[in-house]
């Protein structure tokens, strides 16, 4: 913990957080109605795009196993903190997690709004096509969570190469289309990690991903219902990609921030406590 960050600001800005968390359990009513296309409209949708949704499902169960191919470079990450640092320096992100909760706060913020404007390009790019683009749209809006998630862990110093931060990330992403209930219950799964238990028991919840990110693909209802309007779906694929990417990244953030509060004020009672005599 850095000497500008005494523990009273620790705490004032974990009860942030914690207010943001309890905002989060009421789901609004637009968003409920959001989900409902999708069962009427996944009579109706073609087949190819229905495989490719399923696609893009089984990469994110190969995601949380290896990471596949949307694992990102935390060298490129590391050297952005630190511009000095060697090419052929390890990433050292424990030195990350050393800096101010304000310097992580605005390279959290730079990805959220890089990564919202990288998903509202992409919206309008594939909406001008009509529901027929939405084979497209959908696996690349995963990638583009995907590194943002990523990207945002190692701002705040945690690695997201190994699985449990993998389990973490995913969990992230539920967490930003999941209903009330839902949300409760992914709240009580991170936890975990905030107290430091990590992995067994999360990973084991996290053994039916499918089912786990079906909330994710019916998160599409209203794009899949604008976007049988081609070129109309210009303006609801980059509204709706954008919103979709605000959230995802907005989590991540509160989440990793949440964690990286803890876990420094963790340390500034272990300091002073003192050396046992």
């Amino acid at each position: 913990m850095t000497n500008s960050e005494t523990t009273e600001f620790l705490k004032t800005e974990l009860k942030q957080i914690q207010h943001w968390e309890n905002d989060q359990k009421d789901l609004f009513f637009w968003e409920k109605l959001g989900r409902l296309p999708f069962v009427l409209l996944d009579r109706i949708t073609p087949k190819f795009i229905q495989n490719k949704i399923g696609t893009a499902l089984d990469e994110l169960g190969s995601y949380i196993q290896s990471g596949g191919r949307y694992l990102i470079s935390k060298e490129q990450m590391y050297r952005k903190f630190f511009p000095d640092a060697s090419r052929n320096e390890e990433p050292d992100l424990e030195r990350i997690g050393q800096l101010p909760l304000t310097t992580q706060d605005k390279m959290a913020d730079h990805i959220m709004e890089t990564s919202s404007n990288s998903a509202t390009v992409q919206g309008a790019t594939t909406g001008f096509g009509g529901i027929f683009t939405l084979a497209i749209d959908i696996p690349l809006l995963l990638g583009i969570s995907l590194k943002a998630l990523q990207e945002i862990a190692i701002s705040y110093g945690y690695d997201p190469t190994e699985q449990s931060e993998r389990i973490f990330i995913v969990k992230c992403l539920q967490f930003s289309s999941a209903d009330i209930v839902g949300k409760k219950a992914i709240l009580e799964d991170l936890a975990s990690f905030h107290s430091g238990e990590k992995s067994s028991q999360v990973m084991s919840q996290l053994q039916g991903w499918r089912e786990v990110m079906m909330t994710y693909r019916d998160n599409f209802g209203w794009k899949k219902l604008f976007q049988m309007i081609p070129i109309a779906g210009m303006l609801f694929g980059a509204y709706l990609n954008r919103s979709t990417l605000k959230d995802v990244s907005e989590t991540g953030k509160m989440m990793y921030r949440k964690r990286r509060i803890l876990e420094k004020l963790n340390e500034a009672n272990e300091s002073e406590k003192g050396p046992l005599e």
